[in-house]
Protein backbone atom coordinates (compact mmCIF):
# COMPACT_ATOMS: atom_id res chain seq x y z
CA UNK A 1 0.00 0.00 0.00
CA UNK A 2 0.96 3.13 -1.09
CA UNK A 3 1.87 5.44 1.29
CA UNK A 4 2.22 9.60 0.90
CA UNK A 5 5.68 10.65 1.62
CA UNK A 6 6.14 12.99 4.67
CA UNK A 7 8.26 16.40 4.58
CA UNK A 8 11.62 16.39 6.13
CA UNK A 9 10.84 19.35 7.94
CA UNK A 10 8.01 17.57 9.61
CA UNK A 11 10.13 14.38 10.41
CA UNK A 12 12.49 16.12 12.06
CA UNK A 13 11.69 15.93 15.92
CA UNK A 14 13.87 19.32 16.22
CA UNK A 15 11.40 21.63 14.45
CA UNK A 16 8.61 19.79 15.84
CA UNK A 17 9.76 20.75 19.20
CA UNK A 18 10.72 24.21 18.44
CA UNK A 19 7.00 24.74 17.10
CA UNK A 20 5.38 22.91 20.19
CA UNK A 21 7.51 25.05 22.88
CA UNK A 22 6.33 28.26 20.64
CA UNK A 23 3.26 27.09 20.70
CA UNK A 24 3.34 27.00 24.83
CA UNK A 25 5.04 30.28 25.16
CA UNK A 26 2.77 31.81 22.96
CA UNK A 27 0.07 30.37 25.71
CA UNK A 28 2.05 32.21 28.38
CA UNK A 29 2.16 35.14 26.40
CA UNK A 30 -1.81 34.68 26.15
CA UNK A 31 -2.05 34.07 29.94
CA UNK A 32 0.00 36.94 30.80
CA UNK A 33 -1.88 39.43 28.21
CA UNK A 34 -5.06 38.73 29.35
CA UNK A 35 -3.67 39.39 33.10
CA UNK A 36 -2.79 42.94 32.34
CA UNK A 37 -6.09 43.45 29.99
CA UNK A 38 -8.26 42.55 33.08
CA UNK A 39 -6.08 44.63 35.52
CA UNK A 40 -6.87 47.65 33.07
CA UNK A 41 -10.13 46.99 32.86
CA UNK A 42 -10.68 45.72 36.73
CA UNK A 43 -8.76 49.32 38.40
CA UNK A 44 -10.75 51.63 38.19
CA UNK A 45 -13.66 49.08 39.63
CA UNK A 46 -11.39 48.08 42.71
CA UNK A 47 -10.35 51.60 43.49
CA UNK A 48 -14.47 52.72 43.78
CA UNK A 49 -15.14 49.20 45.62
CA UNK A 50 -12.44 50.23 48.06
CA UNK A 51 -9.78 47.50 47.26
CA UNK A 52 -7.31 49.85 45.87
CA UNK A 53 -6.39 53.29 46.86
CA UNK A 54 -6.77 56.47 44.51
CA UNK A 55 -3.40 56.51 42.63
CA UNK A 56 -2.93 60.26 42.30
CA UNK A 57 -3.51 60.93 45.79
CA UNK A 58 -0.17 61.89 47.77
CA UNK A 59 0.75 63.42 51.01
CA UNK A 60 -2.11 61.18 52.60
CA UNK A 61 -0.26 57.78 53.17
CA UNK A 62 3.56 57.81 55.29
CA UNK A 63 6.24 58.70 52.88
CA UNK A 64 9.05 55.37 51.49
CA UNK A 65 7.03 53.05 53.38
CA UNK A 66 8.19 49.20 52.71
CA UNK A 67 6.04 46.89 51.07
CA UNK A 68 3.59 45.19 53.71
CA UNK A 69 -0.39 44.72 54.82
CA UNK A 70 -1.40 48.12 54.44
CA UNK A 71 0.61 49.33 51.17
CA UNK A 72 1.37 46.08 49.33
CA UNK A 73 3.83 47.17 47.03
CA UNK A 74 5.11 50.33 49.57
CA UNK A 75 4.76 53.80 49.02
CA UNK A 76 7.13 57.14 47.43
CA UNK A 77 8.51 59.91 48.51
CA UNK A 78 5.70 61.91 47.66
CA UNK A 79 3.45 59.54 49.19
CA UNK A 80 1.54 57.46 46.73
CA UNK A 81 0.44 53.94 46.65
CA UNK A 82 2.92 51.61 44.64
CA UNK A 83 0.60 49.33 43.79
CA UNK A 84 -2.07 51.27 42.86
CA UNK A 85 -0.34 53.30 40.36
CA UNK A 86 1.67 49.82 39.15
CA UNK A 87 -2.39 49.05 38.30
CA UNK A 88 -3.08 52.22 36.91
CA UNK A 89 -0.07 52.31 35.01
CA UNK A 90 -1.51 49.44 33.42
CA UNK A 91 -4.53 51.26 32.06
CA UNK A 92 -2.45 54.13 30.73
CA UNK A 93 -0.28 51.90 28.92
CA UNK A 94 -3.17 49.68 26.97
CA UNK A 95 -4.34 53.07 26.26
CA UNK A 96 -1.77 54.75 24.28
CA UNK A 97 -0.52 51.10 22.93
CA UNK A 98 -3.85 50.07 21.16
CA UNK A 99 -4.41 53.89 20.05
CA UNK A 100 -0.80 53.82 18.25
CA UNK A 101 -0.72 50.82 16.64
CA UNK A 102 -4.65 51.00 15.78
CA UNK A 103 -3.22 54.56 14.48
CA UNK A 104 -0.10 52.81 12.46
CA UNK A 105 -2.56 49.99 10.98
CA UNK A 106 -5.33 52.39 9.62
CA UNK A 107 -2.72 54.31 7.63
CA UNK A 108 -0.20 51.46 6.85
CA UNK A 109 -2.50 48.69 5.80
CA UNK A 110 -4.27 51.20 2.51
CA UNK A 111 -1.10 52.48 1.80
CA UNK A 112 0.62 49.94 1.25
CA UNK A 113 -2.11 48.24 -0.54
CA UNK A 114 -2.73 51.17 -2.83
CA UNK A 115 0.96 51.49 -3.25
CA UNK A 116 1.59 48.02 -4.34
CA UNK A 117 -1.43 47.35 -6.60
CA UNK A 118 -1.04 50.88 -8.53
CA UNK A 119 2.71 50.64 -8.71
CA UNK A 120 4.51 53.67 -10.76
CA UNK A 121 5.28 56.65 -9.29
CA UNK A 122 3.30 57.01 -6.84
CA UNK A 123 4.79 53.70 -5.29
CA UNK A 124 8.18 55.26 -5.88
CA UNK A 125 7.34 58.20 -4.21
CA UNK A 126 5.67 56.53 -1.18
CA UNK A 127 8.18 53.67 -1.09
CA UNK A 128 11.38 56.20 -0.70
CA UNK A 129 9.02 58.51 2.25
CA UNK A 130 8.59 55.56 4.15
CA UNK A 131 12.16 53.99 3.98
CA UNK A 132 13.23 57.65 5.09
CA UNK A 133 11.42 56.97 8.13
CA UNK A 134 12.18 53.25 9.31
CA UNK A 135 16.23 54.52 8.96
CA UNK A 136 15.35 56.48 11.52
CA UNK A 137 15.80 54.68 15.19
CA UNK A 138 12.35 54.34 16.31
CA UNK A 139 12.59 56.16 20.04
CA UNK A 140 14.45 59.11 19.03
CA UNK A 141 11.89 59.62 16.12
CA UNK A 142 9.25 59.71 19.18
CA UNK A 143 11.00 61.73 21.09
CA UNK A 144 11.11 64.63 18.53
CA UNK A 145 7.52 63.64 17.88
CA UNK A 146 6.77 64.01 21.50
CA UNK A 147 8.37 67.47 21.54
CA UNK A 148 6.28 68.76 18.93
CA UNK A 149 2.90 67.52 19.68
CA UNK A 150 3.26 67.95 23.62
CA UNK A 151 2.41 65.30 26.36
CA UNK A 152 -1.16 63.47 26.48
CA UNK A 153 -2.58 60.20 25.49
CA UNK A 154 -3.30 61.13 22.02
CA UNK A 155 0.10 63.03 21.66
CA UNK A 156 1.62 60.02 22.66
CA UNK A 157 -0.05 57.27 20.85
CA UNK A 158 0.28 60.34 17.47
CA UNK A 159 4.18 60.22 18.42
CA UNK A 160 4.49 56.38 18.62
CA UNK A 161 2.24 55.46 15.67
CA UNK A 162 4.50 57.29 13.28
CA UNK A 163 7.38 54.95 13.95
CA UNK A 164 5.60 51.81 13.05
CA UNK A 165 3.96 53.35 9.73
CA UNK A 166 6.58 52.14 7.64
CA UNK A 167 6.36 48.35 8.69
CA UNK A 168 2.85 48.17 7.49
CA UNK A 169 3.30 49.59 4.66
CA UNK A 170 6.00 47.72 3.74
CA UNK A 171 4.87 44.03 4.51
CA UNK A 172 1.10 44.84 3.03
CA UNK A 173 2.89 46.61 -0.10
CA UNK A 174 5.59 43.40 -0.90
CA UNK A 175 2.10 41.04 -0.43
CA UNK A 176 0.55 42.84 -2.70
CA UNK A 177 3.10 43.16 -5.22
CA UNK A 178 3.10 39.13 -5.52
CA UNK A 179 -0.88 38.75 -5.31
CA UNK A 180 -1.80 41.32 -7.91
CA UNK A 181 -0.37 38.72 -10.37
CA UNK A 182 -2.42 36.03 -9.13
CA UNK A 183 -5.06 34.57 -11.73
CA UNK A 184 -7.76 35.58 -9.99
CA UNK A 185 -7.16 38.92 -9.93
CA UNK A 186 -6.81 39.36 -13.52
CA UNK A 187 -10.20 37.08 -13.78
CA UNK A 188 -11.63 40.43 -11.69
CA UNK A 189 -9.59 43.20 -13.78
CA UNK A 190 -10.97 41.38 -16.61
CA UNK A 191 -14.49 41.48 -15.49
CA UNK A 192 -14.21 44.85 -15.00
CA UNK A 193 -14.06 44.82 -11.21
CA UNK A 194 -13.02 48.40 -10.37
CA UNK A 195 -9.96 49.33 -8.10
CA UNK A 196 -11.55 49.47 -5.04
CA UNK A 197 -13.31 46.28 -5.22
CA UNK A 198 -10.45 44.50 -6.06
CA UNK A 199 -8.70 46.34 -3.17
CA UNK A 200 -11.56 45.74 -0.75
CA UNK A 201 -12.59 42.22 -2.23
CA UNK A 202 -9.94 40.29 -3.23
CA UNK A 203 -6.63 41.90 -2.03
CA UNK A 204 -7.27 43.20 1.58
CA UNK A 205 -8.07 39.49 3.14
CA UNK A 206 -4.49 37.96 1.57
CA UNK A 207 -2.27 40.58 2.25
CA UNK A 208 -3.44 41.45 5.87
CA UNK A 209 -1.92 37.84 7.12
CA UNK A 210 0.90 39.15 8.89
CA UNK A 211 -0.75 42.03 10.46
CA UNK A 212 -1.59 40.41 13.66
CA UNK A 213 2.14 39.63 14.29
CA UNK A 214 3.21 42.69 13.35
CA UNK A 215 0.77 44.21 15.32
CA UNK A 216 1.35 42.12 18.63
CA UNK A 217 5.32 43.01 18.42
CA UNK A 218 4.67 46.88 17.64
CA UNK A 219 2.48 47.01 20.82
CA UNK A 220 5.48 45.35 22.97
CA UNK A 221 8.00 47.78 21.41
CA UNK A 222 5.70 50.69 22.02
CA UNK A 223 5.15 50.32 25.63
CA UNK A 224 8.90 50.17 26.00
CA UNK A 225 9.12 53.42 23.84
CA UNK A 226 6.17 54.62 25.90
CA UNK A 227 8.21 54.22 29.22
CA UNK A 228 11.13 56.02 27.78
CA UNK A 229 8.98 59.14 26.49
CA UNK A 230 7.84 58.81 30.68
CA UNK A 231 11.04 58.66 32.02
CA UNK A 232 12.29 61.43 29.54
CA UNK A 233 9.09 63.51 30.94
CA UNK A 234 7.50 63.63 27.23
CA UNK A 235 4.99 60.91 27.72
CA UNK A 236 1.54 61.60 29.78
CA UNK A 237 0.45 64.44 32.00
CA UNK A 238 2.13 64.61 35.54
CA UNK A 239 -1.46 63.41 36.83
CA UNK A 240 -1.54 60.05 34.88
CA UNK A 241 0.00 57.15 36.64
CA UNK A 242 2.67 55.96 34.34
CA UNK A 243 5.37 52.93 34.24
CA UNK A 244 8.25 55.48 32.99
CA UNK A 245 7.79 58.14 34.82
CA UNK A 246 7.66 56.61 38.18
CA UNK A 247 10.73 54.84 37.48
CA UNK A 248 12.37 58.09 36.89
CA UNK A 249 10.79 59.77 40.40
CA UNK A 250 12.43 56.38 41.89
CA UNK A 251 15.70 56.80 40.85
CA UNK A 252 16.77 59.60 43.31
CA UNK A 253 15.61 57.27 45.91
CA UNK A 254 17.59 53.61 44.77
CA UNK A 255 21.02 54.92 46.43
CA UNK A 256 19.23 55.05 50.22
CA UNK A 257 17.96 51.47 49.71
CA UNK A 258 14.35 52.08 48.11
CA UNK A 259 13.95 49.23 45.96
CA UNK A 260 10.21 48.94 45.65
CA UNK A 261 9.50 52.45 43.82
CA UNK A 262 11.39 51.30 40.72
CA UNK A 263 10.99 47.30 40.94
CA UNK A 264 7.55 47.22 40.80
CA UNK A 265 6.66 49.47 37.88
CA UNK A 266 9.41 48.21 35.46
CA UNK A 267 8.30 44.48 36.56
CA UNK A 268 5.37 45.50 35.21
CA UNK A 269 6.26 46.80 32.14
CA UNK A 270 9.20 44.03 31.61
CA UNK A 271 5.89 41.34 32.30
CA UNK A 272 3.64 43.41 30.17
CA UNK A 273 6.26 43.51 27.08
CA UNK A 274 6.87 39.97 27.63
CA UNK A 275 3.43 38.87 27.63
CA UNK A 276 3.01 40.36 24.43
CA UNK A 277 6.13 39.38 22.63
CA UNK A 278 5.39 35.70 23.36
CA UNK A 279 2.15 35.95 21.61
CA UNK A 280 3.46 37.58 18.66
CA UNK A 281 6.28 35.07 18.22
CA UNK A 282 3.56 32.42 18.53
CA UNK A 283 1.10 33.73 16.16
CA UNK A 284 4.11 33.66 13.75
CA UNK A 285 5.13 30.06 14.30
CA UNK A 286 1.03 29.52 13.31
CA UNK A 287 1.07 31.69 10.60
CA UNK A 288 4.53 30.65 8.97
CA UNK A 289 5.42 27.77 10.14
CA UNK A 290 7.20 26.42 7.48
CA UNK A 291 9.24 29.77 7.06
CA UNK A 292 10.05 29.07 10.82
CA UNK A 293 11.04 25.23 10.65
CA UNK A 294 13.36 25.96 7.87
CA UNK A 295 15.87 28.36 9.99
CA UNK A 296 15.86 25.37 12.31
CA UNK A 297 17.33 22.84 10.03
Amino acid sequence: MATTPRSPLLRNPATKSAANVSVVLMWVGIVITLGFILIALLAPVMQTWGWVANPTTALQNPIHQPPGGDHWFGTTRQGYDVFSRTLFGTRAAWQVVLLATLLSVAIGVPLGMVSGYLGGWLDRALLFFMDTIYTLPGLLLSVTLAFVVGRGVLNAAIALSIAYIPQYYRVVRNHTVSIKTELFIEAAQAMGASTWTVLTRYLFLNVIQSVPVLFTLNAADAILVLGGLGFLGLGLPEQVPEWGADIRQALDALPTGIWWTALFPGLALTLMVTGLSLVGEGLNELMNPLQRRENWR
